[in-house]
């Protein structure tokens, strides 16, 4: 029995009080803890800072890459013309004199409007007819009248927009017509006279089967007349989120010219009673800049959505000079600036495409 008893007190007192190697994974001592955890944490924020810095490399690449492949991918859709290994910006030049111009005579041209045929209205000086655009690094091909017509054969061409899109309308006739033999073969679809009182024009080339059209939008929005009981001053609105009601007859064509901005000037909207609704709320208060850019939202959103990008090419432009003989005040230079980046990046889209 005592040494059953000695026996067990010592199998006690080994329970108890452990050897150093068993007390080390039971109780430790605070500093072998805090050397623990410190280990611990370090190894925490090293795998960390390894994530991260796997990221701001990633990143970093990203950023330095991207720009240089959309720059690679951009220049790849610049045009390069007589053999040279250069891109050509087209919109990077300047007016030239060409003496070798005017590609037409504008008074040979049934489609010209009468009020736009200088020389045939008595102007003498025909050096306004020379000038051809020249971009900075290369030469822009001299136009083929034959080349183009088989282009546009069985196609379907639609200008959308205010005069200046029209008169830019009536040119591409003209330049047409000077490779078309039978020059009655060339007629309005309506029988119509070129004026800026009809909403639709359109010139079909029967030779080749193809029209080229005109809508006449100014704004591309819808313009609607106010009740006569409305606000006084309120003469009519522009319903910037919806585009104008023709915009259907714009599907399914194989070339969208756009051109929007001459109208939209304080002496064509307020000056006359024009002011802004959007989401059935008439905006006073909405600026001239404001506006503009949610209509042009709206049409944007419109050619996502009904436009197909592999039957159609969408070409977009704003502001250009005005055709009348004095000038006209647009928008304040902050303004111009503002959607001069816009049209730069349609007319770059319709390029590339």
């Amino acid at each position: 029995m005592s040494t059953f008893g000695r026996s067990l007190s010592h199998k006690q007192r080994a329970l108890t009080v452990s050897s150093p190697r068993l007390f080390d994974k039971s109780v430790s001592s605070p500093r072998f803890s805090r050397k623990s955890e410190v280990s611990r944490l370090f190894r925490v924020l090293i795998a960390i800072g390894s994530v991260v810095s796997f990221f701001l490399a990633i990143g970093g690449g990203y950023l330095y890459v991207l720009p240089n492949l959309t720059k690679s991918f951009h220049e790849e859709n610049l045009v390069s013309f007589n053999g040279s290994d250069s891109f050509c910006d087209i919109f990077d030049g300047k007016w030239v004199v060409d003496n070798s111009y005017p590609l037409y005579n504008a008074s040979e041209c049934p489609f010209v409007e009468k009020g736009f045929n200088c020389l045939a209205n008595g102007r003498t000086n025909g050096d306004y007819l020379k000038w051809r655009w020249k971009p900075r690094n290369c030469e822009l091909p001299r136009f083929n009248v034959y080349h183009m017509l088989e282009i546009l054969r069985n196609k379907r061409i639609v200008f959308v927009g205010d005069s200046m899109s029209r008169t830019q309308w009536e040119s591409l006739i003209c330049l047409l017509m000077t490779g078309v033999q039978d020059k009655g073969s060339v007629y309005e679809v309506n029988g119509n006279k070129i004026t800026k009182l009809i909403r639709f024009l359109g010139v079909r080339f029967s030779s080749f089967n193809f029209t080229v059209e005109f809508y006449r939008s100014v704004f591309l929005v819808q313009h609607t007349w106010s009740s006569k009981y409305g606000i006084k001053r309120v003469r009519s609105t522009l319903t910037l989120d919806q585009l104008d009601d023709i915009s259907d007859e714009w599907i399914n064509a194989d070339f969208l010219i756009f051109n929007s901005g001459q109208w939209w000037v304080p002496g064509k909207l307020f000056g006359v009673g024009c002011y802004f609704q959007v989401n059935s709320t008439l905006r006073i208060g909405m600026s001239i800049q404001t506006a503009f850019r949610t209509a042009l939202e709206t049409w944007s959103s419109w050619i996502d959505t009904k436009i197909n990008p592999n039957r159609t090419r969408v070409f977009f432009r704003t502001f250009e000079p005005s055709h009348w003989r004095y000038l006209l005040i647009a928008m304040p230079s902050i303004q111009m600036n503002a959607f001069g980046s816009l049209s730069r990046k349609f007319l770059q889209i319709g390029a590339a495409i």
